[in-house]
């Protein structure tokens, strides 16, 4: 079998939107996103707690019958749990989306903080870890060299790699089957741990810097002190709960219900990290989606690369099959509208996903939505090689401001 050629990345950077309105554009959007923040209620509150009670549901009824014997429905439902505690509430709770709106525990200062990492979200991922590198890091730096998830940087060895085709999607299956243990959780505390250095070094931060993963022996060994940290606060919790403590409670059933139960879980896990990974990895990849050649200086240049950046999949109505087809992509098929605000609730991403879209069509801004097997496959496409991601540049606030007082000059001289 013939090795697949990696398309060489470009290097140069173009105009992404030549002679683009920014000002308006965020006029209009930051119109938007003020109209959404009145209207946003205790419906919020309540839509976020029963997406909750639907993965709180899927959870129980999945250990309810893991007992009777390994099967697919117990462990999915296991799966189907984790995957919405992590995707939708603790992934919107975490970005404050509720913070501003009375009725509850879903707020950023107290979900998942301390002790409540057990009941709220319990999981490979260590939640302040996730914040920092999730919530700032990428948030905020989405499409640069910054990004520590832009999937084209950070799967750029087996995009390179001169291996056979049938070799790269076995890896990348390989990485989807384990990414939460492999690739987030030792990630994501790894750059908390570097944060945490450079604040005690009273180091400048590098808006340049690459985050493209740490080494896994690193990362997993109990001699070094991050990798001690990793087995601490990441594996051995999660491990020990999930595949010791939980299938031993069912010893009193029996030694085959306990043995059911610790595959269901394996299972389950299993499931999870190919959900998660569906969900979350193509929304920032492909060959219609752009990344950056800097940081962003100003609101309006933000709200342009937030779009140009991401994707969306078929998203529902405010109706129950709506929330359900919202609920299997994790709410993680608004991707553009929660770029631009991350704050806001998920029954808001709703309300603003049309009215978005119709903002872009208005301003000429590209709003790529597309079913979620299409972006799957510009995902492969991009992770193997054979698909490379638009190189832009977009105009910051003191490039825009020279470029409208050289047009006034031209036309006073006219």
């Amino acid at each position: 079998m013939t090795a697949l050629p990696a398309t060489p990345a470009p290097t140069s950077f173009t105009e992404a939107l030549p002679g683009f309105d920014y000002r308006g554009f965020a006029a209009e959007l930051d119109a938007l996103r003020a109209e959404l923040e009145r209207n946003a209620g205790p419906a919020d509150v309540a839509h976020l707690r029963k997406l909750s009670a639907w993965g709180r549901l899927a959870t129980a009824l999945g250990y309810a019958t893991a007992w009777i014997a390994p099967n697919p429905v117990s462990a999915g439902l296991i799966a189907l749990g984790s995957t919405l505690r992590w995707t939708i509430v603790a992934h919107h709770t975490s970005h404050r989306g509720l913070d501003r709106i009375p009725g509850g525990h879903l707020t950023s200062r107290t979900f998942a903080k301390g002790w409540r990492r057990y009941p709220d979200w319990f999981d490979w991922i260590d939640p302040e870890a996730w914040d920092f590198e999730h919530n700032r890091l990428h948030h905020y730096h989405t499409g640069e060299v910054g990004d520590p998830d832009l999937p084209e940087e950070q799967l750029e060895r087996l995009r390179l790699a001169p291996l056979p085709a049938a070799v790269k999607l076995g890896a990348l299956f390989a990485l989807a089957s384990t990414w939460k243990f492999v690739y987030y959780a030792p990630n994501t505390l790894a750059m908390l741990k570097e944060e945490q250095r450079r604040k005690a070094e009273r180091r400048p931060i590098d808006p340049g810097a690459r985050h493209t993963g740490v080494s896994l022996a690193h990362a997993w060994s109990p001699l070094h002190a991050d990798g001690r940290a990793f087995w601490t606060r990441c594996i051995l919790p999660f491990a020990l709960l999930q595949f010791v403590l939980i299938p031993s409670l069912y010893l009193v059933i029996g030694p085959w219900a306990a043995l059911s139960v610790l595959v269901n879980s394996l299972l389950a896990e299993w499931l999870s990290n190919l959900h998660t990974f569906a969900v979350i990895v193509p929304n920032h990849a492909g060959d219609d989606v752009h990344r950056f050649d800097r940081a962003s200086t100003d609101r309006a240049e933000f709200y342009v690369r937030q779009v140009l950046g991401s994707v969306n999949f078929r998203t529902g109505g405010e109706t129950l099959a709506g929330d359900v087809n919202d609920a299997l992509h994790g709410f993680l098929n608004y991707q553009v509208e929660h770029h631009l605000w991350p704050d806001l609730s998920p029954l808001q991403y709703k309300r603003a996903a049309p009215r978005v879209k119709a903002l872009c069509a208005k301003y000429g801004v590209p709003y790529v939505q597309e079913p979620l097997w299409k972006r799957l496959l510009q995902l492969v496409r991009t992770a193997t090689g054979s698909a490379t991601m638009v190189r832009s540049c977009t105009l910051g606030r003191d490039e825009r401001e020279r470029t409208a007082g050289g047009l006034r000059a031209s036309g006073d001289s006219e």
